[in-house]
């Protein structure tokens, strides 16, 4: 992976920037074509859930991608949160390989 200083950008962000806006679709007609709750396309384009691989199965069958572009859009989000994050930096330094037995 390669790390960058610059925050990458989001799922929510792609989503609505990238497919919804140029598709002149609302998070309502989003839902209706997802067969999802209008809350649940809310949560995403406002990135407060993340994309399970169920979501990123019906994402891809939506707008004709393949899943795997939006897991690897949310393993990467993940991961710069994860290592910019003190409590998480903190967390991960405090493992170490095992002793051999």
């Amino acid at each position: 992976m390669l790390i960058t200083r610059r925050k990458p950008a989001t799922t929510g962000e792609i989503l609505v920037e990238e497919f919804m806006q140029p598709l002149g679709l609302t998070q309502g007609a989003l839902a209706e074509a997802m067969g999802v709750q209008r809350k649940h396309v809310n949560e995403l384009c406002n990135d407060h859930r993340s994309v399970t691989a169920a979501t990123a199965l019906i994402l891809a069958r939506v707008f004709g991608n393949g899943p795997e572009f939006w897991l690897n859009m949310q393993r990467r989000s993940d991961l710069w949160q994860a290592m910019h994050d003190p409590a998480q930096i903190a967390r991960v330094g405090r493992a170490r390989p095992p002793k051999a037995a």
